[in-house]
């Protein structure tokens, strides 16, 4: 994209807004960083929740945030909903305060709380909804009546939002993950395994999946009866001292962790992952390009992570068992697929097929072009 000479001299402004969420934080820093490679001298503004994550991820990632005071409205009769409406004209009042003081040139949004009222304040700026699920959330699909442009990852998106302003970009993730090439020994190296053995890895989030721990808890027997198969198991912050003790994290081909610190290596030296269905973990898995066993979360809005992985399983691409059976079924399920080759090597070329790398940078594209046109 080219800019004219006066174009390059003034400051771009840009404010995005996101949170609540890995899986709407990480995106939206990745949109900011391709956006400042693209306009190194571009401002940017982040707008979050108070007490949210990305309060403390933002300023680490070298951009500067303020926080609302809004939380989300619970579908239970509760007395945080009876504070709903006040901190909803709070955050209303003080996003147009923020929007007319900055005065950005583009508003990003990509879903959280904080994203509703800041874009909503956003009249007459071009704004940009980035939405990672295959299902959209309540809040995009009111900001998608006058966004400008919005940003999907799946197909079919066209049930959700207008035909018009839909943009295939796929999710943006982390700038590590894009090439995992040569790193298989140095991750064996890093976390401690076996090269002469293959390779389970399984992450349930920076906090931990209940259901994947416990289903790795009762699976000692079998991961016992498979010593040419070893195991790094993430089982988050929350619930390492229950189980770290427990009989299979003391199996030798097992190695449990509380958090990965290092994704690019683990996912570099995994001959098959076990995984939730995230929408980013999802993207990520895809620029992996391993055979995959998806566990859809049943605790989310709309069952969402089930739609996220059927995209998946439709085309080839993952193995999916469902919550409610991975304590029987998993751990088997996983052992089967990695000793089958033919079934490994299909789901790899389909899952690769769906990969998007350049994700940021097609939406940090759309971005420009809608600025570059807006003033005109």
């Amino acid at each position: 994209m080219r800019f004219t000479q006066l174009e390059r001299i003034k400051k771009m402004r840009f404010i995005i807004s996101g949170g609540g969420s890995g899986g709407h934080i990480f995106p939206a820093i990745a949109i900011a960083n391709a956006l400042r490679r693209k306009r190194p001298e571009a401002e940017f503004l982040f707008v979050g929740a108070e007490g949210k994550i990305e309060m403390e991820k933002v300023p680490k990632a070298g951009y500067r945030i303020e926080g609302l005071w809004i939380s989300g409205f619970h579908r239970q009769l509760t007395l945080r909903n009876l504070m709903f409406p006040f901190k909803l004209i709070h955050s209303m009042w003080k996003a147009a305060k923020i929007v007319r003081k900055f005065k950005p040139d583009a508003v990003i949004g990509t879903g959280g709380f904080a994203s509703g009222p800041t874009l909503r304040m956003a009249s007459g700026i071009p704004t940009i909804l980035q939405e990672q699920n295959n299902y959209a959330g309540m809040t995009n699909k009111l900001l998608a009546t006058k966004a400008t442009k919005v940003c999907v990852a799946y197909d079919n998106m066209e049930n959700y939002f207008p035909k018009e302003k839909i943009v295939l970009t796929g999710n943006p993730v982390r700038q590590d993950i894009l090439d995992l090439k040569g790193k298989k020994q140095e991750g064996l190296d890093y976390y401690g395994m076996d090269a002469n053995k293959k390779t389970i890895l399984i992450i349930g989030g920076s906090l931990g999946a209940r259901t994947l721990n416990h289903s790795l808890r009762d699976a000692k027997d079998l991961l016992a009866a498979n010593p040419k198969i070893q195991v790094l198991w993430q089982c988050g912050k929350i619930y390492f001292e229950e189980f770290k003790n427990c009989e299979t994290a003391n199996l030798s081909n097992v190695k449990i962790s509380m958090f990965i610190d290092r994704m690019d290596l683990a996912y570099s030296m995994a001959d098959l992952i076990i995984s939730r269905a995230g929408a980013i973990s999802i993207s990520e898995l895809c620029l992996v390009a391993k055979p995959v066993v998806l566990v859809p979360s049943p605790n989310v809005a709309e069952d969402h992570q089930t739609k996220n992985a059927m995209a998946l399983v439709e085309k080839g691409a993952a193995v999916l068992v469902e919550d409610k059976n991975a304590k029987k079924t998993l751990i088997q399920t996983a052992i089967t697929t990695l000793n089958d080759n033919t079934l490994s090597h299909r789901l790899m070329e389909n899952i690769k097929q769906l990969g998007k790398p350049n994700a940021a940078d097609h939406i940090a594209d759309v971005i420009l072009e809608l600025v570059k046109n807006h003033k005109g």
